[in-house]
C-alpha cells in the first residue's frame, strides 16, 4: 500500500502550472525546478546592505563567497552538538521557490531519492487548502492532509505506529487567513477526534499532538517570528535567496531547452545589470525568460526583442499581487503608493533598511505584502527588527512609480537634476520614469488600478530634449537608455536629431549598451558622425551594432584593438551606405589580411567611391619606448 501511495503522490505533484498555463496545461517539475541557495545562518546588516547595493557579477560574486549553501537533504542534518532538529523553518520572500521547493521535497521523497532512510512517510499540508477547509467546520487531523481517502488508513497507522519516521510539511505559513492557536477551550487530543482547524495546525506546531513527527514549515520571514513563537524544539531555521549564479544559468537551460538559443538569452541578460540581479529571485528569472521565449517563437532576435527592464518589473509586480497575496486587506492601489512612499523616503536618504517603526507608519498589514523583507538583527541586549525591498532596484522601482502619481513631484525631481551634478542615485529613478511612461507599460499599470499622471510623458520628453542640447557627453549614455525605456521611436528619432555627433569616449559599452545604442541610432534616417574609443567594442558588439553602422556618414572605431573579422564587419556595413565621408579604424595589427580586405572595399564596392578618407591605426607600441607613435595607412579618395 505504501508503494502505492508513493505512485500516487508521484502522480500529483509531478507536474507544475505555470502564472500563464491555460487550464490543463502544465510542465514536469523536473524540467524547472533549479537547485537554490539556501543558507543556515542570520546575515549581519552590512552583508545585507552591501548585498542590496551590488549589481550585475558582483553581486553573484558577493554571494558566493559570503554563503555556504546546503541542499534539501540537509535541512534535517545533526548539528554541532549532534543533535537532529524536530523542527525546520524554511523562509524565504514571495516568488523566491518555497513552494517549488515543498513540491520537489514531495516528489523526490515519493520517487525513492530523499529521505529515505529518515522518513516512511512525508505529508503535505498547503495553508492555501487549510483557509478552505476553515470555512467547513471542523476536521480531524487525516482531513488537513493532501492524500486520497484510500490511504487515510495507511496514514492513520503510520502517524500511530512511527511518528518519528514521519515528516509534516506545512507549506505556506504566512499564507494562512485564520489566528493559530494550540490553547482553546477544547484542545485536540487525538488523531480522530474532529476539531476547529485552526486548533489542530496550532497543535501539530506546538507538538500537542504528533511530539515525535518532524516539521518543515514554509513561511515567508514577516511570518516568522510568530511561526517560531508556536514551534516545538529543536529547531532550526533556514533561508532561501534564490539562486545562485550557477542557478540561474541552469534555469535559462532548462526553460529555452534549445541550448544555443539558452547560451544567447543568458548572454544578452548578463549585460543588463539590474536585469541581470534581479534574475536570482525566480519568477523574475520566469519572466525574463517565457519574454526571450515568445522573441524566439515570433522569430525576433533577442538582441532586437529585449523587453525594457521597467516593463519586467511592472509583470513581475502583477504576478506577485495576483498569485502571492492572499488575504491582503487593503486595495492594491493604496498598497503600492504606500511602498512607494516608503520607498522614495528610502532613496532620498540613501538607505536601504527600515526600523519597524518607520515601516509601519506607511505600510499596513505587512504579513501580507509580497514585495518587504522582514529579518532580525541581534543587538547588545535583545533584537530588533528590521526591512528592506527585495534589492535595491526594486525600491527604485517603486519610488519611481510613487512619482508618477504626482506631477509637481516630477517636476521638482527633474529640476533637481538639473541643478545638481551630485545626485547619480536617481538616475535610475529616472531611467524607470521613462519606461514607466511607454504607452504599453501605461496600460499594464492601468490593470493593477494605477494610473500615471497624462503629464508625466510630456515633461519627461522636454526634460531629456534639454538635456540633449547641452551636448554632455557624460550623461549621453544615460539619456540613450532613458530614450530606450520610453520606447517611442517617433520621438526617439527627433531627439536624436538633436545630436550632431554621437561620440563616447573610455566608457566601456556593454551588450545592454549596444542595444540601446542600436536601438535609438536606428530610428534615425542617418547618423552624421558615430565615434567609439577605447569603448571595449569587441566583434560580438559590432556584429550588434552592424545594422546602425551602415547608417553613417562618418565612423570611428579608435584604441578598441580590433581584430580582421572586425575590421570586415565594418566593412562589411559601410558598403552598405551610400555616402561615406570619413572612417577611422584602430586595429590590433595590420596584417595581409586586412590589408587586403581593405584593397576588395575600395576596389569592388560602390560606397567605396564616396568615401574621402579611410585611417587605419595600428596602436601595438614597443613595451620598452611606448612613446613610440603609432603606425597607419591612409586612404585618399
Amino acid at each position: 500500500m505504501l508503494l502505492k501511495l508513493k505512485e500516487w503522490i508521484v502522480s500529483q505533484y509531478k507536474t507544475v502550472e505555470e502564472y500563464n498555463d491555460l487550464p490543463g496545461q502544465d510542465v514536469l517539475l523536473t524540467d524547472r525546478y533549479t537547485q537554490l541557495l539556501i543558507i543556515e545562518k542570520h546575515r549581519r546588516q552590512e552583508e545585507r546592505e552591501k548585498e542590496m547595493r551590488t549589481r550585475g557579477a558582483g553581486f553573484f560574486d558577493a554571494r558566493q563567497k559570503e554563503y555556504e549553501s546546503i541542499t534539501v537533504d540537509q535541512l534535517f542534518k545533526p548539528d554541532d552538538r549532534g543533535d537532529v532538529p524536530q523542527t525546520v523553518i524554511l523562509q524565504g520572500n514571495s516568488g523566491h521557490g518555497k513552494s517549488f521547493t515543498a513540491q520537489k521535497i514531495m516528489l523526490d521523497w515519493a520517487s525513492g531519492s530523499l529521505y529515505q532512510d529518515r522518513f516512511e512517510l512525508v505529508l503535505h499540508l498547503s495553508c492555501k487548502e487549510l483557509n478552505h477547509l476553515y470555512n467547513e467546520g471542523e476536521q480531524s487531523v487525516v482531513d488537513l492532509v493532501n492524500v486520497d481517502e484510500k490511504f487515510i488508513p495507511l496514514v492513520q497507522k503510520k502517524l500511530k505506529e512511527s511518528p518519528q519516521k514521519v515528516l509534516l510539511l506545512i507549506d505556506g505559513f504566512d499564507e494562512l487567513q485564520f489566528p493559530v492557536s494550540e490553547l482553546r477551550k477544547c484542545p485536540v487530543k487525538d488523531l480522530s477526534t474532529p476539531a476547529q482547524v485552526d486548533a489542530i495546525v496550532g497543535a501539530l506546531l506546538k507538538g500537542s499532538i504528533l511530539s515525535e513527527c518532524h516539521l518543515l514549515v514554509t513561511t515567508r520571514p514577516t511570518a516568522s517570528d510568530k511561526l517560531n513563537k508556536l514551534l516545538k524544539r529543536p529547531l532550526r531555521c533556514t533561508e532561501i535567496l534564490g539562486f545562485s549564479e550557477e542557478g540561474v544559468h541552469d534555469y535559462f537551460k532548462r526553460f529555452c531547452k534549445d541550448e544555443q538559443f539558452g547560451e544567447k538569452t543568458l548572454g544578452s541578460v548578463k549585460e543588463n545589470e539590474t536585469l541581470y540581479t534581479s534574475c536570482f529571485i525566480p519568477v523574475i528569472c520566469w519572466i525574463v525568460c517565457t519574454v526571450f521565449r515568445e522573441h524566439m517563437e515570433k522569430h525576433i532576435d533577442v538582441t532586437k526583442g529585449l523587453e525594457t527592464t521597467t516593463s519586467i518589473f511592472v509583470r513581475f509586480v502583477s504576478i506577485l499581487l495576483k498569485h502571492h497575496c492572499q488575504g491582503l486587506k487593503q486595495p492594491v492601489p493604496d498598497l503600492l503608493r504606500s511602498l512607494g512612499q516608503l520607498a522614495e523616503s528610502g532613496i532620498q536618504k540613501q538607505q536601504v533598511l527600515f526600523d519597524k517603526k518607520s515601516v509601519e507608519g506607511t505600510v499596513s498589514d505587512l504579513t501580507s505584502v509580497p514585495f518587504l523583507c522582514k529579518f532580525l538583527l541581534k543587538e547588545t541586549v535583545g533584537t530588533k527588527e528590521m526591512f528592506s525591498f527585495m534589492h535595491l532596484s526594486f525600491q527604485e522601482f517603486f519610488t519611481a512609480l510613487h512619482y508618477t502619481q504626482d506631477e509637481e513631484r516630477v517636476k521638482e525631481l527633474l529640476t533637481l537634476m538639473e541643478q545638481q551634478e551630485g545626485k547619480t542615485h536617481l538616475l535610475p529613478v529616472i531611467q524607470f520614469l521613462f519606461g514607466l511612461a511607454k504607452v504599453k507599460v501605461v496600460q499594464d499599470l492601468k490593470d493593477l488600478e494605477l494610473t500615471t499622471n497624462i503629464c508625466l510623458e510630456k515633461h519627461l520628453k522636454e526634460w531629456v530634449v534639454k538635456l540633449i542640447k547641452k551636448k554632455d557627453g557624460r550623461k549621453m549614455l544615460f539619456t540613450l537608455h532613458c530614450l530606450y525605456e520610453l520606447h517611442d521611436e517617433d520621438f526617439v528619432r527627433t531627439a536624436m536629431a538633436k545630436w550632431e555627433k554621437v561620440k563616447f569616449e573610455s566608457i566601456p559599452l556593454t551588450r545592454a549598451d549596444c542595444w540601446v545604442l542600436l536601438y535609438c541610432l536606428q530610428c534615425c534616417p542617418t547618423i552624421p558622425s558615430l565615434t567609439l574609443s577605447e569603448c571595449n567594442i569587441t566583434p560580438d558588439k559590432l556584429r550588434m551594432l552592424q545594422p546602425a553602422l551602415r547608417k553613417c556618414q562618418e565612423l570611428g572605431v579608435w584604441n578598441s584593438i580590433l581584430s580582421d573579422e572586425s575590421v570586415q564587419q565594418i566593412l562589411t556595413a559601410v558598403s552598405k551606405q551610400k555616402s561615406v565621408g570619413t572612417v577611422w579604424l584602430s586595429v590590433k595589427t595590420i596584417t595581409l589580411h586586412t590589408a587586403q580586405n581593405i584593397l576588395n572595399f575600395m576596389k569592388s564596392t560602390p560606397a567605396a567611391e564616396h568615401v574621402r578618407w579611410l585611417r587605419m591605426v595600428m596602436c601595438s607600441r614597443h613595451p620598452e619606448n611606448p612613446g613610440i607613435s603609432p603606425l597607419w595607412i591612409e586612404v585618399l579618395t
